[in-house]
């Protein structure tokens, strides 16, 4: 997926991001009550076209068939994607010494190390 989603888009994504299950539409809009039923279908019909979701299955909402859906590219894979568009190639590096400048809670810091220490074993173990 290599376009950038919308404030909207991002907002359905975050929803199927936290749910261990596909939703239709209007469990999303249940989750997110200031967008409209037709803002989150016309979302979810981006989405699909963008390959960012699928449809995961048909079911019935209510007596109403309806699609269900889930995500095919997770948050981090997402957070990783725009980082790389925003900061490009060559500042990668320091993108992420200014979020761990910023960074104020230790507990944060210690997780940064283990996933940095975690990818140094997976690339010293190829």
């Amino acid at each position: 997926m290599k376009k950038k989603l919308s404030k909207q888009q991002l907002e359905i994504m975050k929803i199927l991001w936290n749910s261990d299950k596909p939703l239709v539409a209007s469990d999303i809009l249940k989750q997110h009550n200031e967008l409209n039923i037709n803002t989150v279908q016309a979302s979810l019909r981006v989405l699909v076209k963008k390959e960012a979701i699928e449809v995961a299955d048909i079911v019935y909402s209510g007596t109403v068939l309806s699609r269900c859906y889930r995500p095919l590219i997770s948050k981090n894979e997402y957070f990783a994607e725009t980082c790389r568009d925003i900061a490009g190639d060559d500042s990668r590096s320091s993108l992420i010494s200014s979020i761990i400048n910023k960074e104020t809670d230790l507990s944060e810091l210690e997780e940064l190390r283990k996933m940095i220490d975690k990818r140094k074993a997976e690339i010293e173990g190829k």
